[in-house]
């Protein structure tokens, strides 16, 4: 069971989300939060699987919560917003989040997304998030590449070759088709290469990967 926690502070698009998940069988929504603060406080105290996380909350906006959420461990975070690209998109990101999904998401995309996610899977609607990576690398003078490239020198030629295909926004399945490799050996490629970077979600290495022109 993919235990979840739904943080929105409009209780109507939050009473649909929540109805919205609680029709699939294996999610259970655990809790529910209005505001930023308050789901930092719930994700503390009931440790869900991911916290689905709108961006514009009172008292504490969904960059700042996902931030403390990713920092302490507490769970995995996929984040809702209504704008295609934007700012607050790419906080969310640097910040440690799983993915993101845009609030007129197909209900069953919205389950999808969670089970995807809750997984180990970070990068949510590959072609949304391959609009978001282009655009993100397309303004390189405004941001610095967030790992030094030298800390690449650390990484194996293979492990490179996953970087590279999770810049494209490939998920493990496809990098396991293009690379010829089981999609378990995928993985822990990924797993190494988020621990050898400082990352903490696949979508900060498929930026860094952008970032980096890799």
């Amino acid at each position: 069971m993919i235990r979840v926690l739904v943080a929105e502070d409009q209780s109507a698009v939050r009473a649909g989300l929540v109805l919205i998940l609680r029709s699939a069988p294996d999610i259970d929504v655990v809790g529910e939060a209005g505001d930023g603060e308050e789901a930092v406080a719930l994700a503390r105290e009931l440790r869900p699987d991911l916290v689905l996380m709108d961006i514009q909350m009172p008292r504490l906006d969904g960059v700042s919560a996902t931030r403390q959420v990713v920092s302490e461990q507490l769970a995995d975070v996929l984040v809702l917003t209504t704008f295609d690209l934007d700012e607050y998109v790419f906080g969310a990101l640097r910040a440690g989040a799983a993915g993101f999904l845009l609030k007129n998401t197909e209900a069953k995309d919205l389950i999808a997304a969670v089970r995807t996610v809750a997984g180990g899977e970070g990068i949510v609607a590959p072609a949304v998030t391959r609009r978001l990576i282009a655009e993100f690398a397309a303004k390189p003078a405004a941001r610095e590449p967030s790992v030094d490239p030298a800390v690449l020198q650390s990484l194996t030629r293979r492990e490179r070759e996953v970087l590279s295909c999770l810049g494209e926004g490939l998920s493990n399945a496809d990098v396991a088709e293009r690379l010829d490799m089981a999609e378990a050996t995928v993985k822990t490629h990924v797993s190494r290469l988020l621990g050898k970077l400082g990352l903490r979600s696949r979508v900060q290495a498929a930026v860094l990967a952008q970032e980096l022109g890799i």
